[in-house]
């Protein structure tokens, strides 16, 4: 499974994977997860947000276990962030089966779409959608930067657009949703252990700062008549740093559009994007506020005009308390696997559908710590042991 999605919208370059949702390459990873469930002898089917789903066993039963996670990626992203949930998912089932292991419950696996929001600007659209956190008029709206609207790729892509919205009915057929996912951290490199069991999510969230000034000639105008909107952008980027170290959070500045974007041209406007995350709502409250303070401080110092734009947020994701527990009692009482329970800095749909159904996620040691990047990794006996420690959690879960 893992060699065959390898190749999938991956640039020759970068080496990095560039899977955007309602493009080709995540057609083709969608058209991997079909053909994986009918396999199996799987129930597919794609929901109205566009997620794909396999069942075992009747939907309607209720009370299911589910598991899964996402196929698109970052811009250049790397192989593991996403695949590798997917991926162990139907693993694991493959590992039940030769146990012949029984169930009382169905159980499924999910690819929620546009989890990471390369595309659109905004994470998480599948599940957000499916939960009722982001409204259809909102969705309508979001754009990409070729000026696509969702919608029209998404028909583009063979998906009706007019159906999408809530799905409270399914959601109810969830009685647990356990989420793998490689970790996008150190933590469990740092204690030696292979796998562990999520605690929370951070709180954070995306931020757009626009800086307009007057675009200008680079060479004729002289420094003390520019209105040079990059100054500002500049200077604000480094007061996110200071900030972000002053709480113990972090806070980047990692997208970027400049107009009129020329070698020679004093810019008219630098738009900027933040990202912004902390342990709790108060620090990020900080963070964020400094930052914006210092941004319009600089921006007046230079004669520029500011807007400050929160385009998402998500609060900080307690997961629940009964499942974890369950999670660390079956592989820790049933297998006597040593798993730590660690928070993490990073957004995934378990955290989204956290406040509709119980959720839950067990992590995969990475080696370096790297990810949204070519560079992450994880080796071959961990990405086995995440499997194994998936197959008991979703036995234990589903035979009870």
């Amino acid at each position: 499974m893992w060699r065959e999605l390898l190749p999938i919208g991956r640039h020759p370059d970068s080496h990095g994977y560039r899977r955007f949702a309602w493009t080709g390459a995540d057609t083709e990873c969608r058209a991997w997860f079909k053909e994986q469930a009918e396999a199996r002898g799987l129930t597919y089917e794609v929901d109205r947000n566009g997620n794909q789903w396999a069942w075992l066993g009747d939907p309607a039963q209720g009370d299911a276990v589910v598991t899964g996670s996402h196929l698109d990626s970052v811009p250049d992203g790397g192989a593991f962030d996403g695949p590798l949930g997917v991926v162990s998912s139907f693993a694991a089932l493959d590992e039940l089966r030769s146990r012949q292991a029984e169930f009382a419950k169905p159980l499924a696996i999910v690819n929620f779409g546009d989890e990471e929001g390369a595309r659109f600007g905004l994470a998480c659209v599948g599940s957000r959608l499916t939960a009722g956190q982001l409204t259809v008029e909102q969705a309508h709206r979001l754009t990409d930067g070729e000026g696509v609207m969702l919608p029209r790729a998404m028909e583009a892509a063979g998906h009706d657009p007019d159906g999408i919205g809530a799905d409270p009915q399914r959601l109810a057929r969830i009685g647990a949703f356990v989420e793998l996912h490689v970790e996008q951290g150190r933590s469990l490199d740092l204690s030696g252990d292979r796998v562990g069991i999520a605690s929370a999510i951070w709180p954070h969230g995306r931020w757009r700062f626009d800086f307009r000034g007057e675009a200008n000639h680079a060479g004729t105008t002289r420094l003390v008549d520019r209105r040079d909107p990059m100054l500002s952008y500049a200077e604000t980027v480094l007061a996110a740093r200071r900030e972000a170290e002053l709480a113990g959070a972090v806070a980047t500045f990692g997208k970027i559009a400049v107009e009129p974007n020329g070698v020679n041209a004093i810019p008219s406007l630098v738009r900027g994007w933040l990202d912004s995350r902390a342990a709790d709502q108060e620090s990020l409250d900080q963070v964020v506020g400094g930052i914006e303070k210092a941004a319009r401080e600089y921006a007046q110092a230079h004669g520029i005009a500011l807007d400050v734009v929160r385009e998402s947020f998500t609060p900080v994701v307690e997961f629940d308390h009964a499942l974890r527990d369950e999670l660390a009692r079956i592989l820790g009482t049933d297998t006597d696997l040593k798993v730590p329970v660690l928070g993490t800095g990073a957004g995934h749909d378990a955290g989204i559908l956290s406040g509709s159904i119980p959720t839950a996620m067990l992590f995969v040691r990475n080696p370096t710590g790297v990810s949204h990047s070519p560079a992450e990794s994880a080796a071959e006996d961990d990405c086995v042991a995440g499997v194994l420690a998936l197959a008991d959690v979703l036995e234990g879960l589903a035979r009870r």
